[in-house]
């Protein structure tokens, strides 16, 4: 361990935030913040840039390395790198798509690095856990992160091997046994902690295709959603949260929310450090009307085009005209399916009328829609609502669709289900990229058949005359074009 000035029993650490390269040139890397599909186009990882600025508070010498970004690196180059580097401590939040690369980067580290540790965080740490526990260097911290990740540090920092007091954390003692302490319960509120160490992105840029407008970032400003779908992980941190507390609790974990003050706060030193346009990765943005407008007048203030996630029952006329009003660029919806039976059956909570009347009314505002569809998310689906749901949507004439194939990932009820039923190939879950690849094989729909499905439903709709004039109509560049067709070409040919 390097000493880097000492603090009462405490040694200020070197902390590197590593994105390993993927294993293999065959697949694009790991989309880590919403954590079910491969980059399309990059965006900020905000939860590790978080807990980042929690351990640079505190002293440490914080630092970010990715082997993804601006261009892909290889697994040889990583052990080039760790060759010459000489951090205490490597962080990695992973997803469940990112195993296959942080398994063996990990490996890496425990070769290359005899002396550092290793800290895994996020969904497949907090699930798969025992497959990252093969030495006692490596420690996972399992739900939320920050306060688990500052406890663990100082204890490593003071040089003890003794992590038996650290809730949340799971770890492989001297001896080789592995110890699950007991969970900890997530933070209610989180005004507390530090704005995320976007400065540790360097010179790295980040664009949105649908806001079309930079310098871009990410903001977040709650935790967790009280919805019920069956099928749902909205954000690899909602989905470790999630996790963990359902392992005890049996449902999902409190929401937790900053309050507007505080984000507007962020908001001020965001338009102060030059960003123009933002996209809030919560969950669900728009709980109330309340919080709604409150948070609307900081963006109207500093000019921000910016967009969100949001139900469609939360949709009022004073919301829409405030989203109008304050420079809102897209807002995503979450509809999957336009079939009120299987919106029943997973549980959304709305019904197809509620769809409609929420894309007139942000129409009505001149707020740009985007539906987020999902195949495949009951047993209900047939090729018929699939065919549906995507007429339903062409006749809305909103300005964008995401379509993609549900996947049954552990730790909801619809994974519960395709277990009990057989439902999918091969019998066990293994990550795949929603975006063109199914594991669920229904009886009456194949995983081969929503496949094509996709396909055909994507091709139906960005190729479509209508939506080719929208976009173009939209771009101010020649930039914002290439950008955006670099997206679509991803999108529907990998």
């Amino acid at each position: 361990m390097n000493e880097r000035g000492k603090c009462l029993l405490t040694y200020f650490m070197k902390i590197t935030f590593l994105t390993p390269p993927t294993a293999s040139e065959e697949y694009r890397p790991a989309e880590r913040s919403a954590g079910c599909t491969r980059v399309v186009y990059p965006i900020p990882n905000l939860y590790e840039l978080t807990v980042a600025a929690v351990l640079e508070k505190a002293g440490h010498d914080v630092r970010l390395e990715t082997f993804t970004l601006p261009k892909p690196r290889k697994p040889s180059d990583l052990d080039e790198w760790l060759g010459s580097d000489d951090s205490d401590i490597y962080c990695i939040w992973g997803v469940n798509l990112s195993m296959a690369d942080d398994i063996p980067a990990i490996d890496s580290i425990l070769n290359i690095r005899p002396e550092s540790r290793v800290l895994m965080m996020g969904p497949s740490a907090t699930f798969f856990h025992k497959r990252f526990l093969k030495d006692s260097r490596v420690s996972v911290v399992r739900g939320e992160p920050e306060a688990t990740v500052m406890e663990w540090v100082d204890a490593v920092s003071a040089g003890k091997d003794d992590f038996s007091g650290i809730s949340g954390l799971s770890y492989v003692d001297a001896a080789g046994e592995v110890h699950h302490n007991p969970s900890r319960e997530p933070s209610r509120e989180f005004d507390t902690l530090p704005f995320p160490a976007r400065h540790l992105l360097g010179d790295l840029e980040f664009h949105n295709p649908k806001l079309k407008l930079g310098p871009y970032t990410t903001i977040l400003t709650s935790r967790n959603c009280p919805y019920r779908c069956i099928y749902c992980v909205p954000s690899s941190l909602t989905f470790a949260r999630e996790l963990d507390y359902r392992a005890n609790h049996g449902h999902k974990p409190p929401i937790s929310y900053r309050s507007p003050e505080n984000v507007a706060e962020e908001l001020k030193m965001l338009h102060e450090q030059g960003y123009k346009a933002l996209c809030f990765v919560d969950d669900n943005f728009i709980w109330n009307e309340e919080r709604t407008l409150a948070l609307c007048e900081p963006l109207k203030k500093y000019g921000f085009k910016w967009g969100c996630q949001a139900r469609v029952d939360a949709i009022t006329e004073p919301i829409a005209k405030a989203l109008g009003e304050s420079g809102c660029s897209y807002i995503d919806l979450g509809v999957e399916s336009f079939n009120d039976e299987i919106l029943k059956h997973v549980k959304k909570g709305f019904k197809r009328e509620d769809i409609y009347r929420a894309v007139k009314l942000l129409q009505k505002y001149n707020v740009p829609v985007k539906l987020n569809i999902l195949i495949g998310t009951s047993p209900l689906e047939t090729r018929e609502t699939i065919r549906h749901t995507v007429r339903e949507a062409k006749k809305l004439d909103v300005d964008q669709v995401m379509i993609n194939i549900i996947s049954p990932f552990p730790g909801t009820e619809l994974y519960d289900m395709a277990i009990k039923n057989g439902w999918i190939l091969g019998g066990e879950y293994r990550p795949t990229d929603v975006q063109r690849e199914s594991i669920l094989s229904y009886p009456q729909l194949s995983a081969q058949e929503m496949e094509k499905a996709l396909f055909r439903a994507n091709l139906s709709f960005f190729m479509s005359p209508r939506f080719i004039m929208k976009q173009l109509r939209r771009f101010s560049s020649f930039k914002e074009f290439t950008a955006a067709f670099k997206a679509l070409k991803i999108k529907l040919f990998g």
